[in-house]
């Protein structure tokens, strides 16, 4: 967790590590599962915020998204909280009678809570290694900007290797409005992947080692050369990446993140189970291990 947010979490009252960056921006309503007017308004939401935070001239924040949370009569509200030193992603739900206020992470409840997950995620096509009949399936929801996924690569790395019943997928969810050229590389991503998987996994950790290389206006030349360096046709991958079709694919990887409430990369679902972050930061790699034992000892 970022420290310089500790306060803002302390207020709320924090029930999970923060996500490092939201999936969308610029403020909207959603009625899926209830009205609007049972929505608090972007304008009562702002109010809360300015009385809660406004002592903090260092903080600004923008409301990425109000709509009605999966619990009946609850309603959900993602922020984007800035400072000069770096922005976090908050999830704010209300109560049914707007007197209330708090800040977490909704858990599935149930004999087998991730089930439902499970089932959403038999719809994630992206590059695939590991098991061909895994007794663990990781779906990752990445994106090549940021800096929490490649954080996030020593220790998934490590779990693959040490855990050889395990399959990891790799789902497309680029946070384009605060990662400029992360659609770009996710439509790299997916080209590769459709002519070769194996390119498409050294592709990936080639972005990773070189992120801060990478910018808005050498990306395609730097995206191509980490093609070739992969093994892989940087003019094919190029051209493919160009189409609307490419994008349109990113964007149904994005839709299935969102189906599921990601709001953050890199989010995990170890079979269903949601893991924001896996890093020293966010969750030791120890403890997700635990969780992978734990999986594979009821399985017996």
């Amino acid at each position: 967790m970022n420290r310089l947010f500790l306060p803002v979490f302390l207020l709320l009252g924090v029930l999970a590590a923060a996500p490092s960056s939201p999936a969308q921006t610029g403020a909207k309503n959603s009625a899926a599962t209830a009205s609007n007017s049972s929505l608090p308004s972007e304008a009562t939401i702002d109010a809360f915020l300015k009385k809660m935070f406004g002592w903090d001239s260092d903080l600004t924040w923008k409301i990425a998204e109000i709509k009605p949370s999966e619990a009946g009569g609850i309603s959900q509200a993602t922020v984007l909280f800035s400072t000069p030193q770096g922005q976090q992603a908050m999830k704010i739900y209300i109560t049914p009678d707007q007197k209330y206020a708090f800040r977490g992470d909704l858990m599935p409840f149930g004999s087998d809570p991730f089930a439902a997950t499970r089932a959403d995620l038999k719809a994630a096509t992206g590059p695939a290694h590991g098991a061909k009949d895994p007794a663990i399936t990781i779906v990752e929801f990445g994106d090549l900007q940021c800096p929490a996924c490649k954080a996030a690569q020593p220790n998934i790395n490590k779990l693959m290797e040490e855990e050889p019943r395990a399959k990891l997928i790799f789902e497309n969810y680029p946070l384009e409005q605060i990662h400029k050229w992360a659609m770009t590389g996710a439509k790299y991503v997916d080209c590769l992947a459709s002519d070769n998987n194996d390119a498409t996994w050294k592709f990936i950790a080639t972005v990773y080692e070189h992120q801060a290389e990478v910018n808005e206006q050498n990306v395609e030349q730097m995206l191509k050369g980490y093609v070739k360096d992969s093994g892989g046709n940087p003019d094919a991958v190029a051209a493919c990446a160009a189409k609307p079709e490419t994008e349109k694919r990113v964007r149904a990887s994005m839709a299935l993140g969102e189906k599921l409430d990601v709001n953050s990369t890199p989010t995990f679902f170890i079979n269903g189970r949601r893991i924001v972050g896996f890093s020293a930061n966010s969750i030791p790699y120890d403890k997700v291990k635990q969780m992978v034992d734990f999986d594979l000892a009821g399985m017996k």
